[in-house]
């Protein structure tokens, strides 16, 4: 390809809107333009890196025994109606009615629809386990797209689905979805860590993300350095140490006097205890839902784990004159009399399994002594502490450390989820009908395109990795003289017959322009050829991850270069990352 047909504009700065290095890099390059909100156009060298990032994912997801089908991108109400979640997911599932009327939906994943194919065509436990993918666009009606292709509206998604016997099958097959994975994003450059995470509305009973550990990242992510232990915030467990001990005989509540202590700590110093011994109450709302949460007073709250104790999708804090109307006072909220009062209560275990604590009174300037769970108050028990920097790890005890993450990918085990609502069964050899077991794997193209930039770029533009750049070879020549331009075709068409892809840069632009695009762009070999390096019967030849420039005798050169790009792709084609099995 010539750059002079190449439909592209490079940038010297970014747009304002443009915030992550990613999405600055990919807009400068002339990869990506945006169109609306979260929706982007893929210009002629980003669709270059998309399809290459794809064949690879292609490669991997065959090794695996996947099949590759192709399911819609509208979807007909009744479909997501049988699963339940047309009732259950919000606002980012985009839905509409037809010119008859009919409720439709686009596809922001496509768990109901692949059900219904494996309950159509699979009707033997001889033939499973199946295991079916996809490349396909998506929309999700995100409320904050960010940070370009990292959270958008519309996306394209390898999705894969596997349909088993039993669990044990599903847990069989897991690994070997979780290696491919590894393998996918080590052939794309990009170095993920598998972390444990929450099954969000896809449903099941265990859930993994790949990810990219990057400060620019969405994710919080708890690690134990000793043991191994990964986890997303969302879903991170940790020692909290022994209960509070429970006498045979606890004294009956008493009120005290409080006056302007709305802190636990202010608490704790007024009346001389420990944190630990008193109750922080937090109140959240979900529509015309409130949500009690209780937990000890030197943690804190997991709002992902609180929604799913309540099973609710969000939660947001709930305003002091709902707070009041609901018969609580800010700052000294309390579990104690809310019986009848209609509001869902969730306790962590760190309350509901230790002795009399200190709860506020409901009632400005007091809180109330010997508050005892079971006795005074009730409510759903469940973890729902959030794990921070310096606790312990629920494994083995040793300091947690936090740190920032994007999401490549993400594995579930669905279980029966979609197959149970969804009628899907297979014969099974007992001669009965079963529910298939399923799992459900994700990967987001663009995304992990934007990770590919996120982690290969330096203060010139991207570095791609030999694997996935749009071209091989970026090809300069230097000056308007016949012979130079002759030399370059000459190079040009060597290179292309020897099967290596070149991007030529035959514009009538000064040296500074053409070096600077090449930077930019991150194609990862560069070669030149001027009037100097003519004179040599030579090409200058730089790759773009290093400083050394070097001449290539023309005679040489294509063999050279073929050599050079086989060699990079072997550093990520070559290598397996294996995927952890410690947790």
């Amino acid at each position: 390809m010539r750059m002079s047909k190449l439909l592209t504009k490079t940038l010297r700065e970014a747009p304002a809107e443009a915030e992550l290095a990613s999405h600055q890099l990919m807009l400068r390059a002339g990869m990506i333009k945006r169109l609306s909100s979260g929706i982007y156009t893929y210009l002629p060298l980003g669709w270059r890196v998309i399809k290459k990032i794809e064949n690879i994912i292609r490669e991997e997801m065959d090794a695996v025994g996947g099949q590759e089908i192709n399911m819609p991108v509208v979807h007909p109400a009744e479909i997501w109606q049988e699963s339940g979640r047309w009732y259950s997911v919000g606002a980012e599932l985009a839905r509409f009615k037809d010119r008859w009327g009919r409720e439709m939906a686009l596809a922001m994943t496509h768990e109901e629809v692949v059900t219904d194919v494996a309950r159509q065509y699979i009707d033997s436990y001889k033939q499973l386990p199946v295991v079916l993918y996809h490349l396909q666009t998506k929309f999700r009606d995100e409320p904050r797209p960010r940070g370009g292709l990292i959270r958008v509206r519309e996306f394209i998604m390898k999705d894969a689905y596997s349909f088993h016997r039993d669990f044990e099958d599903l847990d069989r097959y897991y690994p070997a979805m979780c290696q491919a994975y590894m393998n996918i994003f080590w052939r794309c450059g990009v170095d993920v860590t598998m972390v444990l995470s929450d099954v969000g509305m896809m449903g099941g009973s265990t859930a993994h993300e790949f990810m990219m550990l990057s400060e620019a990242g969405e994710d919080t992510l708890i690690f134990c350095d000793k043991c191994g232990y990964a986890a997303n915030e969302e879903v991170a467990t940790l020692q909290k140490g022994e209960p509070l001990p429970r006498p045979a005989s606890v004294p009956g509540i008493e009120e005290v006097a409080t006056p302007g202590t709305t802190e636990v700590e202010q608490v704790s110093q007024l009346l001389g205890v420990s944190t630990k011994v008193v109750m922080k109450t937090m109140v959240y709302e979900s529509g015309d839902r409130l949500v009690l949460a209780v937990i000890r007073g030197d943690l804190d709250v997991n709002e992902r784990k609180l929604a799913n104790a309540s099973g609710v999708t969000e939660l947001k804090p709930a305003e002091p004159d709902r707070i009041r109307r609901a018969g609580m006072e800010p700052g000294y909220l309390s579990p104690v009399g809310l019986k009848g009062a209609g509001i869902t209560v969730v306790v962590d275990d760190s309350v509901s399994d230790g002795g009399p604590m200190i709860a506020g009174a409901n009632k400005a300037g007091f809180h109330l002594k010997n508050v005892l769970y079971g006795r005074d108050f009730s409510g759903t028990v469940r973890d729902i502490a959030l794990a921070r920097s310096g606790d312990r790890c629920s494994r083995c005890g040793s300091p947690l450390r936090v740190t920032r993450g994007i999401e490549a990918g993400n594995t579930f085990k669905l279980g029966t989820k979609y197959s149970s609502s969804m009628n899907a069964t297979f014969v099974d050899v007992d001669g009965e009908r079963k529910p298939f077991v399923m799992g459900c794997y994700g990967i987001g193209v663009g995304r992990l395109f934007a990770c590919i930039v996120e982690g290969h770029h330096d203060e010139k533009g991207i570095v791609f990795p030999m694997t996935v750049a749009p071209y091989h070879v970026y090809l300069i020549h230097l000056g308007e003289s016949d012979d130079v331009k002759e030399a370059a075709q000459r190079v040009y068409a060597e290179l292309d017959g020897a099967g290596v892809e070149v991007l030529y840069d035959d514009r009538d632009v000064s040296a500074g322009v053409k070096f600077n695009d090449a930077d930019l762009i991150g194609i990862p070999v560069r070669v030149t050829i001027s009037k100097r390096t003519l004179a040599h019967g030579a090409a200058e030849l730089k790759l773009r991850s290093a400083d050394e420039v070097r001449l290539v005798d023309l005679g040489d050169l294509a063999l050279q270069i073929r050599n050079m790009v086989a060699a990079e792709k072997r550093k990520y084609n070559d290598r397996r990352v294996q995927y952890p099995t410690v947790w």
